[in-house]
């Protein structure tokens, strides 16, 4: 897949509901909780969409380890981004599914419910390696209602709140204060579109449920068994956002809005503010000159002081014939040497303990772009990755689609998240 804090955006909320057979699927016997027998055989390996961009790093990574531990050989499986979940969950239904496997941690979830996820804590071999990482990136693998941890930690992402400084000093906004609660982006939104009689937005997307945990909404109960998003403070959240569409402080597209169409917008200056990463201060540059000659960058708006993150893992098959080999290479990929190898080709950030205190990550050299490195890498150093584990991306269509009509005024924010919840825990029992 291609790396940028968008994308990663949209795998975190990417789903796959395993069908019931697949828990009697597999090649192994998924009871072992040892790996710890000699590194050898033949093991599978499947990333996602990564070699058309990585092809030669990843190629020299396998014949490392395949040095390391002779005897070895690995099969490197890259699937495309479209269709990935689809992918997953037809090879788990007909116990096809690769040794060591590419995955966020809501595509994890299913494969742990079925019994196809190694249990790292419970495998000897594997649990070992748990202080190499960063706690908040070994527990985003643990899922509610089931105790262990279901993949290995590998890239985490992050990214800033760009600004057009421009049009914040039209409006009458300092410039150089741009908002950092909800509150204050609400009162600055209202406040240049006032100014601008509805024609510079503030936002380009409706609220999505990082928003809703960035906001310091529950977003589901203690034991994981049911959303609850459509507390008060949630329905404060949408009634703000409610206030934003009817003041055109909201893109009127929003409803629709895809990553690139909000980048687009920024890039035109019809909205003022909007998430991004290191990558796109070089499309500012090459795309939009005067905007890079305004542009801000600020954190990540939240009330509850810590930042959304995106997490990817490599999960080991429970059932693989050879564990003690999926294991080990599942650790080497994801090992500092080489997480840190990985984060100098691409804007990424490991998952491994120290790693973010790397001159790379802590020291700037005057440029934007280490601006950016050095505040994600702080940031992620408390950061939450706000969307549960369980939430699909059926979910998330209800929970948009239920926004959607709240926005336009069909029904009430209340009305609104409570039928967004509903449909959201059915589809939790189902699953």
């Amino acid at each position: 897949m291609r790396i940028s804090r968008r994308i990663l955006a949209t795998a975190a909320t990417a789903a796959v509901l395993l069908p019931l057979s697949a828990c009697g699927s597999g090649s192994g016997d998924s009871s072992s909780s040892d790996s710890s027998g000699k590194v050898q055989g033949d093991i599978s390996f499947q990333t996602w969409n990564l070699r058309a961009n990585f092809k030669s790093y990843f190629e020299g990574l396998i014949a490392d380890f395949e040095k390391k531990y002779p005897g070895t050989h690995v099969k490197w499986i890259d699937q495309p981004a479209e269709g990935y979940a689809d992918k997953i969950s037809a090879d788990a239904a007909a116990g096809t599914l690769p040794d060591v496997v590419n995955v966020s941690p809501d595509l994890a979830a299913p494969l742990a419910k079925a019994g196809l996820a190694l249990d790292l804590d419970k495998d000897k071999a594997a649990a070992k390696y748990q202080n190499e990482y960063l706690p908040g990136a070994w527990a985003s693998s643990r899922m509610p209602g089931l105790e262990g941890t279901y993949a290995f930690p590998w890239y985490l992402n992050t990214g800033p709140l760009f600004y057009n400084k421009a049009l914040f000093k039209e409006a009458g906004l300092n410039p150089d204060q741009p908002p950092r609660t909800y509150t204050e982006l609400f009162q600055d939104g209202l406040r240049i579109a006032q100014k601008t009689h509805g024609k510079v937005a503030t936002l380009a997307n409706v609220p999505t449920i990082e928003d809703f945990g960035r906001y310091g909404v529950e977003l589901m109960n203690k034991q994981g068994t049911a959303f609850a998003f459509n507390d008060a403070k949630g329905v404060e959240l949408l009634t703000k956002y409610k206030q934003l569409f009817d003041a055109k402080a909201l893109d009127p597209q929003a409803l629709t809005a895809t990553p690139e169409s909000s980048g687009q917008k920024f890039l035109t200056g019809a909205v003022a503010m909007n998430p991004g990463s290191a990558l796109d201060l070089h499309n500012f540059k090459t795309q939009a000159p005067t905007l890079y000659k305004n542009i801000g960058i600020t954190d990540q708006i939240t009330n509850t002081g810590h930042v959304n993150m995106y997490v990817m893992g490599l999960l080991v098959n429970s059932r693989s014939k050879e564990k003690p080999a999926a294991v080990a290479f599942a650790h080497f990929i994801t090992d500092a040497q080489n997480q840190m190898s990985f984060a100098k080709k691409v804007a990424i950030f490991p998952s491994t303990a120290g790693s973010l205190e790397d001159p790379y990550f802590t020291k700037e050299d005057g440029t934007d772009e280490t601006r950016v490195r050095v505040a994600a890498a702080k940031s992620l150093k408390t950061a939450v990755n706000y969307t549960p584990v369980l939430f699909s991306d059926q979910m998330k269509t209800a929970l948009r689609n239920e926004v959607a009509k709240a926005l336009q005024g069909k029904q009430s924010p209340k009305a609104a998240l409570d039928n967004a919840v509903k449909a959201c825990d059915q589809l939790l029992q189902q699953g």
